[in-house]
């Protein structure tokens, strides 16, 4: 059973345009965090006098901490109050954008970044708050549509801004920017939504949170450790990797052993045995390792390449790839989280999955010989990626979460999220230097042949995802 069917204030028309509203600013105050410095890399370097690796570094931390507050904070605002844990979120938020925007070195940019790492569960979050006071699926999958379609970048805007901001007025204008946002974002969850904590009065696991944030830390790390590799094979990095592997794999035993036996743990083991858990986690892994590192760096790489791409400068190719793609994905997040409850969350997902997969083909087959071809390939992955599968992946972690446990399974995904990320990363570049042998055009179609081999076996994979019942149109 969903968590439809949890008892939680409703609100009315006027009062769920305000909640949308209020849950839409937090949304778009996170991914600001997580894409407006892209453009403003090498600008920060710059300015803090640091190599682009370190500040490459922050990135990746960023992310990881997002990931892992992933994991218990939706659990925690069950028991303690949504609206409260958001609230504190985006407060947070702000004051890391502070530290960031103040920062008269790396190391302390690193504070800021880790510290705004807390908004990582925002997009669950605010899916939550938004299934418990909406229980009509109509509406509630129009408004995730329209929450979601920020989850791949505010229309391509994020990124020119923060180009701007920082050519003109430096990268610590783009973090007092944060500030303003996240301070809006805090005072519109606190004046415009209503509290629900559907487990008031359950005990936190925090000996399980402990486990599980080690276990999916240390992979995590494991991760972009391995990925240095890809340049060339350093034994420290080899063993830094094994040794993090291996404490990963300790801790997510203690985890097990640790819920077998609390009388009320983070995760019953129960769940994690039963399809409507392990599919759609499994259906995400796989989704993001064969399409994020493709349109986030092998095609960008490739259309900016001299020889065997179009040479196309890196602000022409924001807005011949990226941006479209953005902005596709904005348009078309609500109309599929529109059409989800009616014709079917995963008939929907399966659509954008085998839309991917076409996208994906006319890259391959067509767009490396065109650059018209490349920019419509990645267009249509806009669509059926950004627009359509990711939306449907995100709202399926919530209608599919247990009813005793809601924050359980839209948290565990924000980590299948941020995991995928990881391995495409990893696996992709890989794949791009072991086949350089073949030459540099060889060598990027295949790593979109990888991705593409890799996605429809994502594809099989949401073939074993349950019907969510409670949350579709009968």
């Amino acid at each position: 059973m969903s968590a439809l069917t949890e008892k939680a204030p409703l609100v009315s028309r006027g009062g769920t345009a305000a909640l949308t509203a209020a849950l839409l600013t937090a949304c778009v105050a996170f991914q600001l965090n997580a894409s407006m410095l892209s453009p403003a890399l090498v600008t920060m370097g710059e300015e803090l006098g640091t190599d682009q690796a370190a500040i490459g570094l922050s990135q990746t931390w960023f992310f990881t901490t997002a990931a892992l507050f992933s994991l218990f904070l939706p659990r925690l605002s069950d028991v303690v109050g949504r609206k409260r844990i958001l609230v504190i979120m985006m407060l947070l938020t702000a004051v890391g954008s502070v530290v960031a925007a103040l920062a008269p070195s790396i190391g302390w940019l690193f504070a800021g970044r880790i510290i705004q790492g807390i908004s990582g569960p925002t997009v669950p979050l605010a899916l939550l708050m938004l299934r418990s006071a909406v229980p009509n699926p109509r509406r509630y999958g129009a408004l995730m549509g329209l929450v979601l379609a920020v989850n791949g970048g505010v229309a391509g805007v994020d990124s020119f801004l923060g180009g701007y901001l920082a050519e003109n007025h430096g990268f610590r204008s783009i973090f007092w920017f944060m500030v303003v946002l996240a301070v809006v974002a805090a005072a519109a969850v606190a004046l415009l939504t209503r509290e629900s904590k559907p487990q008031a009065g359950t005990k936190m696991d925090w000996l399980g949170v402990f486990f599980i944030v080690v276990a999916v830390g240390a992979l995590l790390t494991a991760l972009n450790e391995a990925a240095k590799l890809v340049g060339g094979i350093d034994p420290a990095t080899v063993i830094l990797s094994l040794v993090l592997l291996a404490v990963s794999a300790a801790a997510f035993y203690g985890f097990w052993s640790t819920e077998k036996r609390v009388a009320e743990p983070m995760v019953q083991l129960e769940h994690l045995r039963q399809r409507a858990t392990w599919a759609p986690l499994l259906t995400t892994v796989l989704t993001m390792t064969g399409i994020f590192a493709v349109i986030n760096g092998i095609v960008p790489a490739y259309v900016q390449a001299a020889g065997a791409g179009f040479g196309v400068g890196p602000t022409q190719t924001a807005l011949l790839i990226l941006t479209p793609y953005a902005l596709l994905g904005w348009i078309f997040g609500p109309i599929s989280g529109r059409l989800a409850p009616v014709w079917g969350y995963n008939k929907v997902l399966r659509i954008g999955m085998l839309g991917s997969v076409a996208a994906l083909l006319v890259i391959v087959f067509f767009g490396m010989d065109s650059l018209p071809l490349m920019i419509a390939g990645t267009a249509l992955l806009g669509i059926m990626y950004a627009g359509t599968a990711n939306i449907m992946l995100n709202g399926l972690g919530v209608v599919l979460s247990p009813k005793g446990n809601p924050g359980f399974l839209p948290g565990m995904n924000a980590g299948a999220f941020n995991l995928g990320a990881g391995l495409s990363f990893l696996v992709l570049p890989a794949v791009l230097v072991g086949t350089s042998s073949l030459g540099d055009r060889a060598s990027y179609v295949t790593v979109v042949v990888v991705g593409l081999i890799i996605t429809v076996a994502a594809f099989a994979a949401s073939l074993l995802i349950p019907k969510p019942v409670d949350a579709e149109v009968k």
